[in-house]
């Protein structure tokens, strides 16, 4: 019965994993919540990160009360970045670094890596900037950055949501938070090979 779930979750993976890797489509002009809340969903390198920020966090975090703090640090972060970008700071290698983000998560998943709060925030904080900013690249010139930001936070926020449900499910299968950690280090690896 855990070989099925096990294959269930790889082509779960997979089916992410396929089709269009990133978000950053080119298409413009984007701008208003929908705009942001749609963007995370659009690239599978964000949402892969995305998600397995929820995934560690529920992972490195024992009380209920914490588990939102990784989750927290990383949509802060995005924000910061996602001005950065929208306001046309140049900031060099964001896509090598989203793509570092999916390989660096899947191998803490991968090792089980348990890291205190404080460098575990800003291991997350670190990637969310360039997340963020690649969001904010794409918004429209002179488009109102607060409606926009609280769309892609607010779908960042849904999508660790959904990490932490499916961490807690990974949780009560031994082995399957490797599983997971080691489909998203092959994604990401794939990403970086893309992005350079």
């Amino acid at each position: 019965m855990r070989h099925k779930h096990k294959q269930s979750f790889l082509l779960l993976i997979l089916s992410i994993c396929a089709g269009q890797a990133v978000a950053h489509t080119g298409f413009h002009p984007v701008e208003g919540f929908a705009s942001g809340f749609v963007h995370p969903l659009l690239g599978a390198d964000h949402l892969a990160a995305m998600v397995c920020v929820g995934v560690w966090a529920a992972l490195v975090t024992t009380e209920p009360g914490r588990l939102w703090r990784l989750p927290a640090a990383f949509m802060a972060a995005m924000v910061l970045g996602g001005a950065l970008g929208a306001f046309g700071v140049v900031i060099a290698g964001a896509e090598p670094a989203i793509a570092a983000s999916v390989l660096a998560l899947g191998l803490l998943l991968l090792g089980k890596v348990r890291l205190s709060g404080v460098l575990a925030g800003m291991i997350v904080g670190l990637f969310a900037v360039a997340h963020g900013y690649a969001h904010g690249l794409e918004m429209a010139q002179g488009a109102a950055f607060s409606a926009y930001a609280a769309g892609f936070v607010i779908a960042t926020g849904l999508l660790h949501l959904l990490g932490i449900v499916l961490g807690r499910c990974l949780l009560r299968v031994p082995g399957m938070y490797r599983v997971a950690g080691g489909a998203a280090s092959v994604f990401g690896v794939a990403l970086l090979v893309q992005a350079w």
